[in-house]
C-alpha cells in the first residue's frame, strides 16, 4: 500500500476493498434507475423472475440471500411501476407468485449499461481460479454474517 493508502491488515484492508465496491454498486444503481427507471436490486429481481417466472417472494429472497421482509419494498415498487404481475398461487392460495409484465420483459431484456454488465466485463477480465477463490471468500464471510445475523 501506498502513504495514501496505508495498510491496514487483513480484515480492514478486505472490508475497505467491500467498501468501495459497495459504492461503486450503489453508485451504478442510482445512474440505473435514472436511465431505464430501476435500480440494480430491482433489476436482479426483474433477471430471477425472467429465468424463474410464477417464484414466490420467499422463493426470490432465497435465491438472494435476503429476508423475505427485505425484498417486499422492491416487489412493491415493480409492481407500482407496472414491471411485475403478482397473481394467487394456485396451489396455496394463501402465497402469491410474481412474473413479468410486459414492460418487465422489456427491461429484463434491456442490453443497457447495467450493474451486471459492468460485473460480466470485469469477470472476463479476471482469472477463473481467482473469480473462483473470490467467491469462495465471499461465501465464507456471507455465512459467518448468517451466524451471527
Amino acid at each position: 500500500m501506498t502513504e495514501e493508502n496505508p495498510t491496514l491488515g487483513p480484515a480492514l484492508d478486505f472490508l475497505r476493498l467491500l467498501w468501495a465496491v459497495d459504492h461503486g454498486l450503489q453508485s451504478r444503481s442510482k445512474r440505473m434507475e435514472a436511465e431505464s427507471g430501476v435500480t440494480g436490486p430491482q433489476r436482479l429481481v426483474l433477471r430471477l423472475l425472467g429465468k424463474f417466472p410464477k417464484s414466490s417472494a420467499g422463493k426470490i429472497a432465497e435465491m438472494l440471500h435476503v429476508h423475505p421482509s427485505t425484498l417486499t419494498g422492491i416487489l412493491k415498487r415493480l409492481e407500482a411501476k407496472g414491471f411485475l404481475t403478482r397473481k394467487e398461487d394456485p396451489i396455496d392460495k394463501r402465497r402469491a407468485v410474481f412474473a413479468l409484465s410486459r414492460s418487465g420483459i422489456a427491461v429484463n431484456d434491456s442490453k443497457a449499461t447495467t450493474v451486471e454488465t459492468t460485473v460480466k466485463k470485469a469477470l472476463k477480465r479476471a482469472n477463473p481460479k481467482d473469480v473462483e477463490a473470490a467467491q469462495r471468500v465471499l461465501q465464507t464471510i456471507a455465512e459467518e454474517l448468517e451466524k451471527e445475523a
